[in-house]
């Protein structure tokens, strides 16, 4: 982390009002991710259009106020085009008073769709808390010729990952404000193309740890062909002393080596450094179990411009190496004073070329 400052990337575009579009007036958008088949691929529908999840909610003055009513919303996209097709699963279903991050998988029936997914707090609690709990749910895909295509039949509510408290601290054991709170959070599915084995990757706390600021990436082993039971695994990476928050972490293999993503932003690091900027960070290995060493020889992949150095976030790599993200706060300067411009959308997709031990932005897409 050291040497960020004198190797630092180049950083994604400047993002403008342009840009990008909101997927509707009422609705605020963030954190997303694509209906995936096993191999990581987005499911594409017959007429091409790939079904996406992104965590919603209504629009607030203060837009930190979305993570305390966040759910999770199914989108349709037909080339750039996004359409709404409302909450992906029923009011009630979900045991937590919010839905956080997650993954989903179609599997090759093109009907049952497996939803892994963050319930934050209980539901019906009278205040808000911060416990974060791993669930799987079932879904059938209705896509009728004659009708959007939705989830029904949600069955099979499961909480699939306990947390091991000698590995992993408990999710409510933080502080109860956004950027400081811990973490059980964000499960990725990822099927390991050369065992066959499947995991969950999740953001984690670190137990045990004496600082603050004890971020790591939490992985969980498939017993089972119908991913039924999971094995708790110990992290794959810490930043114990470094970093509160590696968040969003998600795993593919290029070139019988494997990626390991995850973003993080420049307020959750250690102040008393070294501190990174808001960006894509990763580590790269010949296996899962062991080995992974710093992308780029620092973790950074690249970060957002400096003229905006909030302005997306939570970016997610997918197979064809292109990556998505939402449009935080965008064209703010660090000399800015005007009003929080908080994007609520889909940010431009940006595409990463992969070299062995090294990642970067392909600018010429």
């Amino acid at each position: 982390m050291e040497a960020i400052g004198s190797q630092t990337p180049a950083g994604a575009p400047l993002i403008g009002e342009g840009d990008f579009k909101r997927i509707a007036d009422d609705l605020d958008v963030w954190d997303a991710w694509p209906v995936q088949q096993r191999d990581g691929h987005p499911a594409a529908l017959e007429d091409g259009t790939t079904l996406w999840m992104a965590l919603g909610a209504p629009r607030f003055p203060d837009p930190d106020e979305r993570h305390g009513h966040a759910r999770i919303h199914l989108l349709a996209r037909r080339g750039e085009d996004w359409r709404h097709l409302g909450p992906a699963m029923p009011d009630g279903f979900s045991p937590g008073s919010r839905e956080w991050s997650g993954s989903a998988v179609l599997e090759p029936d093109g009907t049952t769709l497996t939803l892994y997914f963050t319930a934050t707090g209980r539901r019906g609690e009278p205040t808000l808390t911060f416990e974060q709990r791993l669930y799987r749910a079932i879904a059938t895909l209705d896509r009728e010729s004659d009708k959007s295509p939705r989830l029904c039949h949600w069955r099979d509510l499961q909480e699939i990952v306990v947390r091991d408290p000698v590995l992993y601290m408990a999710s409510d054991a933080g502080a109860a404000e956004v950027g400081r709170i811990k973490a059980f959070r964000d499960p990725a599915y990822f099927l390991d193309p050369a065992s066959g084995a499947q995991y969950l990757l999740f953001a984690a706390s670190l137990a045990g740890s004496s600082s603050e600021f004890n971020g790591v990436i939490g992985a969980a082993i498939a017993g089972d062909v119908e991913g039924k039971e999971w094995r708790i695994l110990p992290p794959l990476v810490s930043a114990d002393t470094l970093n509160n928050e590696l968040e969003r972490p998600h795993m593919l293999q290029r070139d019988g080596l494997y990626y390991l993503f995850w973003s993080t932003q420049r307020h959750v690091f250690n102040p008393e450094g070294p501190m990174g900027p808001t960006g894509l960070y990763g580590m790269v290995s010949e296996r899962i179990d062991r080995g992974w060493r710093p992308i780029n020889g620092t973790g950074l992949v690249f970060a957002n411009p400096p003229e905006a150095p909030k302005q997306a976030y939570s970016w997610l790599v997918l197979p064809d190496l292109s990556v998505t993200s939402f449009v935080d706060e965008w064209g703010a300067g660090e000399s800015y004073s005007g009003p929080r411009r908080f994007g609520a959308s889909f940010a431009p997709m940006l595409r990463l070329v992969l070299s062995g031990d090294g990642a970067w932005l392909d600018l010429r897409a």
